[in-house]
């Protein structure tokens, strides 16, 4: 790669990550007062959680059946406010059962 395009490449790449990120802060100096645009905010990091979480959990085992047995062993012990680590033992231990069974058939 000669040395324009690697520099067009890199340009890109920055306004794509950078500019995003600081047009916020530039944009709104005041705190947002609407409830609506505040309520909307407070849930953007739980929907990329889940958008990036919910693909890798089902493409980390070799079923979907045991892949969404742990799931739901998850989201119930999380929904009953336990700990993280309880969680996911819990759920990994779901999916190897689950997928101990489904080879056993």
């Amino acid at each position: 790669m000669t040395a324009v395009p690697l520099g067009a490449a890199i340009a890109v790449m920055w306004a794509v990550t950078y500019l995003p990120r600081t047009l916020p802060l530039v944009l709104f100096r005041r705190e947002i007062t609407n409830r609506w645009v505040r309520s909307f905010l407070h849930y953007v990091p739980y929907a990329v959680l889940t958008a990036l979480t919910l693909p890798a959990i089902f493409a980390a085992t070799t079923s979907w059946v045991s892949a969404g047995a742990g799931l739901v062993v998850a989201v119930v012990l999380a929904w009953r406010r336990r700990s993280l680590l309880t969680v996911a033992l819990a759920a990994a231990v779901a999916v190897w059962l689950v997928e101990a069974a489904l080879a056993g058939l």
